[in-house]
């Protein structure tokens, strides 16, 4: 992948993993366009970086999700590369009746959005100059930690998705790309503590960063970060003792 020149839409992008790829797509000479929930958090980005481009979204909502990518094509035409980052961590006891809204909110976030977004974009990446199509989905895909199963289910299935994402694309000239992170120093997962100015703990995110960016740039199409790896690698047998 070419990491500069490109018009990128992100999508989660007011903190962690998505501001990292902002702030750091921007430095590199690309046109940036985020999109969050808070306003303010829009408004504080734009203040600071004055060149990127803030869009006030919900992709929790499928009309959202459509008016996005339809200002998207019309205000920038030239948008070749689609980053679906945003992403929301809850522990879920299966062992009790469970809220099935904040189910549906964790899988309409990191799954279903993901699904609508690719699918709204694909016909005009297919006649980008250099698209791609770049996942985020997690260590916890290969491995679930069992205290956040919808969350790794959600990752799993977005695992699933971009393999046939990549096949679907595959007589196109849109790369489909998967980035594992492993545990990030981010605030994912704040909704779920009682500190909100706790972060997730992980690795920093500049390491974090420049490893994705190194995948991205040699076109490692599926690219497990740090911890990741050995989760992809072993898979089953890192359950027991992940969950012990």
């Amino acid at each position: 992948m070419n990491t500069s020149g490109n018009t990128i839409l992100i999508t989660g992008a007011t903190s962690g993993i998505g501001l990292a790829f902002a702030e750091h797509f921007a430095h590199l000479g690309n046109t940036v366009i985020i999109c969050g929930r808070r306003a303010d958090r829009l408004a504080e980005i734009k203040d600071k970086h004055p060149g990127m481009v803030t869009k006030e979204c919900d992709i929790t909502n499928e009309h959202q999700r459509e008016e996005l990518h339809n200002w998207v094509i019309s205000n920038y035409p030239e948008v070749n590369v689609l980053i679906n980052n945003a992403g929301i961590q809850l522990v879920t006891d299966l062992t009790k009746p469970v809220d099935l809204d904040m189910v549906r909110m964790e899988m309409e976030t990191n799954f279903i959005a993901p699904v609508h977004l690719a699918s709204l974009f694909a016909e005009h990446l297919k006649t980008a100059t250099d698209p791609s199509i770049i996942n985020i989905s997690s260590g916890l895909a290969f491995v679930p930690i069992a205290f956040m199963p919808v969350y790794c289910a959600s990752k799993a299935a977005l695992h699933s998705l971009t393999l046939s994402l990549r096949h679907q694309l595959k007589d196109t000239p849109v790369k489909v790309f998967e980035i594992a992170p492993p545990s990030v120093d981010t605030e994912l997962g704040h909704q779920r503590r009682e500190d909100k100015t706790q972060t997730h703990g992980g690795i920093p995110i500049q390491e974090f960063l420049s490893e994705a960016m190194e995948a991205l740039h040699n076109d490692i199409l599926e690219a497990p970060i740090g911890q990741s790896k050995g989760l992809r690698a072993k898979g089953d047998a890192l359950f027991g003792a992940m969950n012990h």
